[in-house]
C-alpha cells in the first residue's frame, strides 16, 4: 500500500496524490519541508548486526596495512581522537585496543539496499546522495499529515526493519537539515521551526557548514571567525572578496539560505576502480597485470549493465604523490579486444619516469545504453565468447574467469555500479 497522501478534495476523493502533485510549483519556498536522514556510523552499526561482540568496542573500518585509512569508525573509537580519511597508521597509535576490521561492501549495500526500499515506497520524492544518507523532500504533505510525525514514524519503521540507528533533521532546506541532523547524532531527531535556522545555526562551528573543509576552515580562523554567528554577522561583499564566489555560498548558507532541490537519482555516467599500494612498487609485470584486471573488471561491469564506453582514461600517481591522467575517445564499446588494448597503451605512454608508483586507476566514462556491435573485421564468434565469460562470472563471481595477466590483482572490487546504489567509501584493499 503506498504511503503518499490521499486527494481530500471532492474532485476525486481517495485518489493518491502523484510525488508532482505534492510538489505543487504555487507553494513558495518558506513552505519547504526537507528531511535530512543519516544512517549512524553506517559500516560499524552493519558489522555489529552480524557480530554483537564489537558493541559498545573501539571498532575501526579500513585498510588494515599502515598504508590504508580509516573508511569508518566507532563512536567509542572517536572519543580517542580517530576520524575518517585518518592514516590507519595514526588511528592505531591514538586507539591500539581498537578492533580493525577489513569491511565488506557486499553486506553494506544490502543493508543500503533495504532501507532505500523503505524510503522508496514511502516518500515521493528523495536523493540517495551516498551509501547511508537521504535527502527527502516532503513539501506540501503537511497539507494532509504533520511532516514532523510522518519523518519521525519513517526513522521508527526504517530502526525496527533494518536493525540500523538513524537520524534525521527537518527544515526548510538542505543545509539547515544537513547540519541538524548532525547536532541529533546519535541515533535521534531534530526539528528546525520556520523562522530559526540562524539562532539555531549561530552558536556552531563555522566547520559544521556544508563545503567548508579544513583549509577554509583555517582562513576562517585566521580573520578571527569561528562561529557561525560571526559569518551571519559579516557583510556578503568581505566573504566573496575573501573566498570569491565561494564565499557567497558560505555566506547563504550560514544564514540559512539554500534554494537548492532533493534530485532524484539519475543513471551514472561514468564508472572507476584505482589501487593503492602497500608499499610504493617498480614491478612492470605487476602493474600491467593489475591494470589489465582492472580493466578487465570494468569491461564485465559495463556489459552486465548494458552499457558502452566512449572514453577510457588511465591514472598513475607516483611516490612523489605526482598524479598524471591520459584519456582516449573511443567508438562505443564495451569489449575486451578493444578497451584492454588501449588501457595498456595509455598506461605505457603515462607510465614513462622509472620511479615507484603508489596509485594506478582506470576509469571509463560518456556511458550510454546499449551491447557492443561487431564490424565486419570482427570474428562473429566474439560475441558469443563474451556472453560465455559473463554468464560464468555471473554465477560463479567476478573472478571466476580472467585473463592470465591479470592473476596477481587479488581483490579486484565486486560492488555493481549500475544498481542505483552509490559505491561504498572502502579503503583500498591489500594486494
Amino acid at each position: 500500500m503506498s504511503n503518499f497522501p490521499l486527494d481530500l478534495t471532492t474532485k476525486n476523493p481517495g485518489r493518491w496524490l502523484s510525488g508532482a502533485e505534492v510538489r505543487s510549483p504555487e507553494l513558495p519556498k518558506k513552505m519547504r519541508s526537507i528531511v535530512h536522514m543519516d544512517l549512524d556510523t553506517f559500516f560499524v552499526s552493519c558489522e555489529r548486526l552480524i557480530d554483537s561482540r564489537l558493541n559498545g568496542r573501539p571498532v575501526m573500518i579500513g585498510g588494515t596495512s599502515d598504508r590504508g585509512v580509516v573508511a569508518a569508525c566507532s563512536y567509542e573509537a572517536r572519543k580517542f581522537g580517530v576520524h575518517s580519511a585518518m592514516p590507519m597508521r595514526m588511528a592505531k597509535q591514538l586507539c591500539p585496543e581498537a578492533i580493525i576490521l577489513r569491511g565488506n561492501s557486499g553486506v553494506y549495500t544490502k543493508f543500503s539496499k533495504t532501507v532505500t526500499d523503505i524510503i522508496k515506497e514511502s516518500v515521493p520524492l528523495y536523493e540517495k546522495t551516498s551509501v547511508d544518507e537521504f535527502y527527502i523532500d516532503l513539501t506540501g504533505m503537511d497539507r494532509f499529515y504533520g511532516c514532523h510525525q510522518f519523518a519521525q514514524e519513517l526513522r521508527e519503521r526504517i530502526i525496527k526493519e533494518s536493525g540500523l540507528p538513524i537520524s534525521f533533521g527537518l527544515s526548510i532546506n538542505k543545509t539547515v537539515s544537513k547540519i541538524a541532523t548532525g547536532e541529533a547524532k546519535p541515533n535521534n531527531q531534530i526539528m528546525i521551526e520556520n523562522g530559526t535556522e540562524k539562532p539555531f545555526l549561530a552558536p556552531l562551528s563555522v566547520k559544521k557548514i556544508p563545503m567548508v573543509g579544513d583549509r577554509t576552515y583555517r582562513m576562517l580562523c585566521d580573520l578571527g571567525v569561528k562561529r557561525i554567528e560571526s559569518v551571519q554577522e559579516m557583510p556578503i561583499e568581505v566573504m566573496e572578496r575573501v573566498f570569491g564566489k565561494n564565499g557567497t555560498t558560505i555566506w547563504r548558507k550560514a544564514n540559512g539560505i539554500d534554494n537548492a532541490p532533493v534530485v532524484q537519482y539519475h543513471e551514472r555516467k561514468s564508472i572507476s576502480t584505482e589501487r593503492t599500494f602497500d608499499r610504493d612498487t617498480i614491478d612492470v609485470d605487476k602493474l600491467k597485470g593489475i591494470m589489465v584486471a582492472m580493466a578487465e573488471n570494468l569491461v564485465f561491469q559495463l556489459r552486465r549493465a548494458n552499457k558502452l564506453t566512449a572514453c577510457i582514461t588511465v591514472k598513475i600517481r607516483y611516490s612523489d604523490f605526482q598524479t598524471y591522467t591520459l584519456q582516449k575517445k573511443i567508438p562505443y564499446s564495451a569489449a575486451d579486444h578493444i578497451i584492454i588494448p588501449i588501457v595498456l597503451e595509455l598506461y605505457e605512454r603515462l607510465y614513462n619516469r622509472r620511479v615507484l608508483v603508489r596509485l594506478i586507476g582506470v576509469r571509463y566514462s560518456h556511458i550510454v545504453e546499449g551491447a557492443h556491435q561487431i564490424t565486419l573485421f570482427e570474428d562473429p564468434n566474439i560475441l558469443a565468447l563474451y556472453q560465455a565469460m559473463d554468464n560464468i562470472r555471473k554465477q560463479y563471481g567476478d573472478r571466476a574467469i580472467m585473463k592470465a595477466s591479470g592473476m596477481q590483482a587479488k581483490s579486484i572490487s565486486r560492488w555493481n555500479p549500475f544498481n542505483g546504489e552509490p559505491p561504498p567509501l572502502l579503503a583500498n584493499r591489500r594486494r
